[in-house]
């Protein structure tokens, strides 16, 4: 290293050239040499394999960097650890950026990492198949449990981005299909810190408001890394838990996310979420057209089916109240027939005679007649006027 640099780290410091000569302390050795290490490399990609990888309560990460002729002392500091979708295993190649610096209190030269990247599957591969087996074994990745979307909803429920061009598409697509329906919209971000909290909070949020039908979570496309957050097992687990339907519209053909494999529904894009969620009011209309001519239709054609039921019905009524007054009259002439002939005029055509007395009444025994009694003999051509001169018993 050129003894410049370090002469011109300990200037800065206010440790004259020429004073050189004096005893400096550790913390000046150790302060100049960071300034001098820092200021030499600029950030830069080092390859390597992890070892001793280790995340602190504090949530700063310890690890070292190896290949094989040396190894490099490394930390990740919490704010850039926290991006980690999964602890790197014991020899696993990566790819390290941040900058050199050493640690004044220890003296320890070391890599400070802003980002790490796997080679071969990735580290991110590795977080969503863990996660995945996670979910799995749950039951939430079961197709039996995803539930059909409604056919008709009144309000469509929207986690995304209010700036993303998934929020356009999705409005643009109802503009066109289903103008009547109410759309409420969850703001999040959809990448970066913080951003699978917010789109899990949101999603929960929905739910529990009641006034969604039909929930899209989702955005444009991007990278693997942009959709990690749709990756994160907390959004899945949400809408795992919605009570609502959700269509995952994240908008990457190839790659398959968390939120694609627990939702009802995966869509595409965003604006095939969109399509999914709402019926076509064209079609709607036509469709409606069609029913209400062909519903005209049967009612002409039943009517007249009823009235020439009608016409039968009546006809059939008809000829049975006449057949059924002739077989009435039958009756009654034979009834009429029995009454003549069981009735005293018969009996008068047949020669006999109806015996009464003075006063009409009919005399039905010999004790009837006294000797001497006047009565009339009823005869079928007319009456006699007879005396009883005596009687036999």
């Amino acid at each position: 290293m050129n003894r410049d640099l370090f002469f011109q780290a300990a200037n800065a410091r206010g440790l004259e050239r020429d004073r050189l000569t004096e005893v400096w302390s550790v913390s000046q050795v150790n302060a100049a040499a960071r300034e001098l290490l820092e200021g030499a490399l600029p950030l830069i990609w080092v390859a390597g394999e992890v070892s001793g990888f280790k995340r602190y309560p504090s949530g700063h990460c310890y690890f070292t960097l190896k290949d094989r002729a040396a190894q490099l002392g490394c930390v990740m500091w919490r704010d850039q650890a926290r991006g980690l979708p999964a602890q790197p295993p014991e020899g696993m190649e990566v790819h390290a950026f941040g900058y050199l610096t050493i640690y004044p209190k220890a003296g320890r030269y070391q890599f400070v990492v802003r980002r790490i990247t796997a080679r071969g599957e990735g580290l991110w591969r590795i977080a969503l198949e863990k996660a995945r087996a996670r979910l799995a074994a749950e039951g939430l990745l079961d197709p039996a449990r995803k539930r059909p979307l409604p056919d008709f909803p009144a309000c469509l429920g929207v986690v995304t981005s209010p700036e993303g061009a998934a929020l356009r598409d999705i409005v643009s697509v109802l503009r066109r299909r289903a103008r009547w329906i109410h759309v409420l919209v969850y703001p999040t971000r959809v990448q970066g810190e913080r951003a699978e909290t917010e789109i899990a909070a949101a999603i929960r949020r929905a739910g529990r408001s009641g006034r969604v039908d039909t929930l899209i979570v989702g955005r444009g496309g991007g990278s693997l890394e942009d959709l990690q957050a749709f990756n994160d097992e907390r959004v899945a687990r949400a809408i795992a838990e919605s009570p609502v339907p959700v269509i995952s519209a994240v908008g990457h053909e190839t790659d398959i996310t968390l939120t694609d494999l627990v939702a009802d529904v995966r869509a595409p894009t965003p604006s095939a979420a969109a399509e999914l969620a709402v019926p076509d009011g064209e079609r709607l209309r036509a469709d409606l057209a069609v029913t209400a001519g062909r519903m005209a239709s049967a009612l002409r054609n039943g009517v007249g089916r009823n009235a020439r039921r009608v016409e039968r019905l009546e006809e059939r009524l008809t000829e049975a109240m006449a057949a059924t007054l002739r077989r009435r009259r039958l009756i009654l002439d034979g009834l009429r027939q029995r009454l003549d002939a069981l009735g005293p005029r018969a009996v008068l055509e047949r020669g006999f005679a109806l015996a009464l007395d003075d006063s009409g009444r009919i005399l039905r025994s010999v004790e009837s007649f006294e000797p001497g009694l006047r009565f009339t003999l009823r005869l079928k051509d007319g009456r006699v006027v007879a005396r009883a001169e005596e009687r036999e018993e």
